[in-house]
């Protein structure tokens, strides 16, 4: 199965700051794409396949991070890890509700509006330009 296998939205190459605990231990890692439906953490220390977990991902021009709910959906080994697909762990967000699932979408759809201009989003999302 390849990486486009495994997502059901349109990722997008967006670098970002994700925070969040294992056991006792704080980590500190980066995304780089992300979508509606989930994102890719590149981190040398994956969890393991199945983990739910609470992360922040931070984002330019909100004051506090994105707290999230996710599921380790997929892992890439260093021994499996490629210069296109690097160490690091596919994430499938959670949500408690349609209202949470909705907000969040709304923050990742700003976000690749700003990033990617309105058009190419637009056209990411499968959305029609007002």
């Amino acid at each position: 199965m390849t990486v486009d296998d495994r997502r059901r939205n349109t990722r997008n190459a967006i670098e970002l700051n994700v925070e969040y605990k294992r056991i006792n231990t704080f980590f500190s890692d980066y995304t780089r794409n992300i979508s509606k439906g989930g994102t890719f953490i590149r981190t040398t220390r994956p969890l393991k396949l199945g983990t739910q977990f609470v992360f922040a991902l931070r984002i330019p021009n909100l004051e506090e991070p994105l707290r999230l709910r996710g599921l380790v959906k997929w892992v890439v080994s260093a021994e499996e890890a490629t210069a296109e697909q690097p160490v690091g762990m596919g994430i499938e967000f959670q949500y408690a509700s349609d209202e949470e699932r909705r907000a969040t979408e709304e923050v990742v759809e700003g976000l690749m509006s700003r990033e990617l201009g309105e058009t190419l989003s637009s056209r990411l999302l499968k959305k029609r330009l007002s």
